[in-house]
């Protein structure tokens, strides 16, 4: 049986990380320099904007840009997919004295739910499970919210430099000093074009890494500065989502588990479906999948188009339009896989990032709001203390570890720690185990919840093709007009931004080819080496991060490439 680390692309870490080669005239000197503007980088800027009007004589010894938001996509919020329904507590204490929540774009709170467990004609209403309870949550697009808390940002003093990649990390003597953005303008090969602009090294006293799930930067340094320790190793779900505009209004919130995934504990397929209301006239639909499956003719994007075909899926969407599409990682190993540490000279992770999910309750914007905040209060306190000329104190980073292991983030991801790897074993198994875990709180152990990366896991031997599914183009749609749907914006001639091996094994090619949502990988003839070729059309990508989870590994396009989310 073919696993897909066995067919890992070739990859050098240390090409990423450099020292300052910018002469020192020619480097944007910023005081905090925060990496991503998704909702852990928005929020800690915003914090560190307040946090500087208070305190003004700091903002004046940081310079001309105290604080800088670098951003690869075209803005803030081009690059953001959740689902999503938050628990609003860490935005309202992120804007308590700070005008609060208003004008910040929602669809309302949930006042009805429902879960079901599907068969392929029928749907079983189950009672909602204690960590699935959403009532009084706020329903929300994320891309929209981003947008909304980057204006926030910039009314606190923040400078944005969207559409630019942080391709490398800055360390001089140990300490993390910045990032090196991507070049703009090269060719397929590398080569620069006539609108050629080189990169330049962004320098700060504090870099705090915000980039959401696969972080390029983020994984770089965590490897970098040893910051794993004895941590599980971080699994993977891909979620596929669309927004629809519909013609009749949907009045509760739905989950659903069982069909179209399943239950068999061979094919460790974990995942499940979430359709929210988004006004009287659009909703949102999406399947998640967990990336430890087993079998290589999986299709998630397939798996969304085949659940909308479900009488009771067909109902709520029939007669609407589709109007946008997208994909996106999320890291599910949860308490376990979070890194033994958070912090290294002159840097700071938040979110995604670092595994700051709770894929059991489906959660974790509140947390990455959250860590960005605290992220922001250790920032501020270590550039305080520091003289102009000085490196900031490790000591004042480190609170930051001691922050979030006193919040609500360390308790509610010890709380549900093992509800993801239950389910390993299984659908009706890990459902058991996971309702001893929710009743006791996670206060009862339930045996060894050890994780294996998604790329370890052994492929099924298979027979024959998927069974096929027909996109209508009305109710269900192929891979490249959802990949047109999302807006995407990659240039057809720029660089390779996917590290992968073009010659592996024929299930390694399939199940690349079945997974990207984006169809960006094509299974090619089998040679005499029993091999496969993999075509690879990187222009696709809509940067959702699964190759990374299975034997590939992303990079940052060039700045301004990818998806152009709006309602996501």
């Amino acid at each position: 049986m073919s696993r897909p680390v066995d067919f890992e692309a070739a990859f050098d870490p240390n090409r990423f990380v450099v020292e300052p080669s910018d002469p020192v005239d020619e480097r944007i000197e910023v005081g905090v320099l925060v990496v991503g503007a998704g909702p852990a980088g928005l929020a800690c800027a915003i914090r560190f904007g307040q946090l500087l009007e208070e305190h003004p004589d700091v903002a004046e010894r940081l310079g001309d840009v105290p604080l800088a938001v670098v951003e690869k996509g075209k803005q803030a919020g081009s690059h953001l997919l959740s689902g999503a329904v938050i628990r609003p507590g860490a935005l309202e204490r992120l804007f308590e004295g700070h005008g609060g929540l208003d004008g910040m774009p929602t669809y309302g709170r949930v006042s009805k739910e429902q879960v079901y467990v599907l068969t392929r004609d029928r749907a079983l209403p189950i009672p909602t499970p204690p960590p699935m309870r959403n009532h009084g949550n706020v329903i929300l697009s994320l891309s929209q919210v981003g947008r909304w808390l980057a204006e926030r940002a910039e009314s606190e003093g923040a400078t944005f430099l969207s559409e630019t990649a942080a391709v490398r990390l800055l360390v001089e003597q140990g300490r993390v000093v910045g990032v090196r953005t991507g070049d703009k303008g090269r060719g397929h090969q590398g080569e620069e074009l006539g609108n050629f602009e080189p990169g330049s090294d962004v320098v700060a006293r504090v870099t705090v890494l915000a980039e959401g799930t696969q972080g390029h930067l983020t994984n770089i340094a965590l490897d970098h500065f040893g910051l794993r320790g004895d941590a599980a190793p971080q699994v993977w779900e891909l979620g596929v989502k669309e927004v629809w505009k519909v013609p009749r209004p949907l009045d509760r919130v739905i989950h659903t588990m069982g069909w179209p995934l399943r239950p068999q504990a061979k094919y460790r397929e974990f995942g499940g479906s979430f359709i929210y209301p988004m006004g009287d006239d659009m909703v949102s639909i999406g399947m998640v999948v967990g990336l430890d499956y087993r079998d290589p003719r999986l299709n998630p994007h397939d798996l969304l188009q085949i659940l909308k075909t479900h009488p009771t899926v067909r109902a709520i969407l029939e007669g609407g339009e589709r109007i946008e599409w997208g994909a996106k990682t999320i890291p599910g190993g949860g308490f376990h896989a979070l890194p033994r540490q958070l912090h290294a000279p002159g840097l700071l992770l938040c979110g995604d990032g670092v595994g700051m999910v709770n894929v059991p309750t489906l959660k974790g914007v509140h947390y990455a709001v959250e860590s960005g905040r605290l992220a922001a209060e250790a920032a501020f306190a270590a550039v305080a203390q520091t003289a102009d000329d000085g490196p900031v104190p490790d000591a004042a980073l480190a609170s930051y570890d001691d922050s979030v292991r006193a919040s609500f983030i360390w308790d509610e991801l010890h709380e549900m720690r093992d509800l993801r790897q239950v389910f390993g074993r299984g659908f009706f198994l890990g459902g058991a185990l996971g309702v001893i875990n929710t009743i006791t709180k996670g206060r009862v152990s339930i045996g060894s919840m050890t994780t294996e990366p998604d790329d370890e896991t052994p492929l099924l031997p298979v027979d024959g093709a998927a069974p096929a599914i027909t996109h209508d183009g009305v109710l269900t749609f192929d891979r490249l007009s959802s990949v047109f749907a999302s807006g995407n914006k990659t240039r057809d001639d720029q660089p390779n931004h996917l590290c992968v091996r073009t010659r592996v094994a024929p299930d390694v090619a399939e199940l690349w080819a079945n997974l990207c949502p984006a169809q960006v990988y094509t299974a090619g003839p089998v040679g005499d080496d029993g091999l496969a070729e993999v075509e690879v059309a990187p222009s696709n990508c809509v940067q959702c991060g699964a190759i990374s989870a299975k034997g590939g590994r992303l990079t940052p396009p060039e700045g301004g490439s990818g998806p152009e989310y709006w309602q996501t």
